[in-house]
């Protein structure tokens, strides 16, 4: 028999906080000082949740493999480092969904694969209802998602077998990585997936289009 759901924990970019303007914009202030036109919005929401690897091959067409890969990441991170929060916004549903979460006694947290030089300042910043009882970055214990170790130090965090924990993402490495180690796994439709994912081949549990929805789930 499956154990109660005890502890939700979610990914931050693309599930939690829309945070593909800020990132994009970082983005296109890289662009304009390379003499580069602009990417529209519409190019860089799907890739958001990709992060600067995906947002540097799609604005200037290089992968980590390229010569100047590193010295275009440090930049662009520099960029996005001064305007964590210009146009960043949690998603709508999500302050209630966290207080629900709260309401119904269970505990809460955030796995992301960003770095904790962003994700630490950037959470302080959101208008969060409750703060999370856990926040996992990409480099806290050494390896990012889809490998299992930021999925276990989240759950010994909150004290709870990763059995009695739920996670949301909106990218294959969230659902991957949640699978591992036997979490329900949730997929945020709502998030960054582009028209070339193949969600519906990731194996997640649940799939929800609004973050209300998951509420459902916890009854």
């Amino acid at each position: 028999m499956s154990k109660p759901i005890r502890g939700v924990l979610f990914d931050l970019d693309g599930t939690l906080a829309d945070t593909a303007p800020d990132l994009g914009a970082a983005l296109n202030r890289l662009l304009a000082e390379e003499g580069i036109s602009a990417q529209p919005y519409s190019a860089i929401r799907p890739l958001a949740s990709h992060g600067a690897r995906g947002l540097l091959e799609l604005g200037f067409g290089v992968t980590p493999a390229d010569a100047r890969f590193a010295e275009l990441r440090a930049r662009f991170l520099d960029h996005y480092e001064q305007d964590l929060c210009g146009q960043t916004t949690l998603f709508d549903g999500v302050r209630e969904l966290i207080e629900g979460i709260h309401a119904r006694g269970l505990a809460w947290g955030i796995i992301t694969n960003k770095p904790m030089r962003f994700t630490d300042p950037l959470v302080e910043l959101l208008p969060l209802p409750i703060p999370p009882q856990t926040c996992v970055s990409g480099d806290t214990v050494g390896i990012p998602k889809p490998d299992a170790k930021p999925m276990l130090h989240a759950a010994a965090e909150l004290g709870l077998d990763p059995a009695e924990c739920l996670y949301v993402g909106d990218a294959e490495r969230d659902i991957e990585a949640g699978r591992k180690v036997g979490m329900t796994t949730v997929l945020a439709r709502y998030g960054y997936i582009s028209a070339t994912d193949q969600p519906e081949a990731w194996g997640a549990d649940l799939a929800i289009a609004h973050p209300l929805e998951l509420l459902a789930h916890l009854d």
